[in-house]
């Protein structure tokens, strides 16, 4: 039974979020990250770090919102584009959204008249200056960041300690996340 013992049932979103799906990134990977935001952002394993600790500054709608465009890409049935596309817009565009993302009035006013025959590429514009402002304003912090530093570090020591040694797979960056974020993704 889903609720054993009177035991709440485990949400997927408690899982440990770097390993969960994804082979454990290497520490040349992780290192990269530290160096180019393209690269954080071209890996899965990157994503999803730098997400996490996106959920600890409260502003996990950004990177939302810029993964919700490229499945948008990746659309070609007209009607499921329409679709997604006006989700997008309710959930990230709409100022009557809490996960409402920061654009210019200029960048709104394109989305506005794109979504009068919604594309794959009608956000290409917003979508930009998200990955522009995560870039300068949050992926200085996520470099700097103990979450960052703790994951290369922790990855460095397995790397040189004799196998028996290494922490099992899965407890790699658990202790390190923020129980805020942990809490904030069980709310939602």
């Amino acid at each position: 039974s889903a609720l054993k013992n009177n035991e709440p049932k485990k949400e997927a979103t408690e899982s440990d979020p770097v390993c969960d799906g994804d082979p454990t990134p290497s520490l040349e990977e992780i290192r990269s990250w530290g160096e180019s935001f393209d690269k954080l952002m071209r890996s899965p394993g990157g994503r999803k770090v730098f997400r996490d600790f996106l959920k600890c500054e409260y502003s996990e709608e950004n990177i939302l919102f810029w993964l919700a465009c490229e499945e948008l890409k990746k659309e070609s049935r007209p009607e499921t584009i329409e679709e997604k596309a006006r989700l997008i817009y309710e959930d990230y565009i709409s100022i009557l959204s809490p996960k409402e993302v920061s654009l210019d009035s200029r960048v709104r006013e394109i989305v506005n008249q794109n979504m009068v025959d919604p594309n794959p590429h009608t956000f290409d514009e917003a979508q930009m200056q998200i990955y522009t402002l995560m870039h300068r304003d949050s992926y200085p912090r996520f470099v700097n960041s103990s979450l960052y530093k703790q994951l290369a570090q922790l990855n460095a020591s397995m790397h040189t300690q004799p196998s028996s040694l290494q922490e099992p797979r899965g407890s790699t960056v658990s202790s390190t996340t923020n129980t805020a974020s942990r809490k904030q993704s069980i709310a939602t």
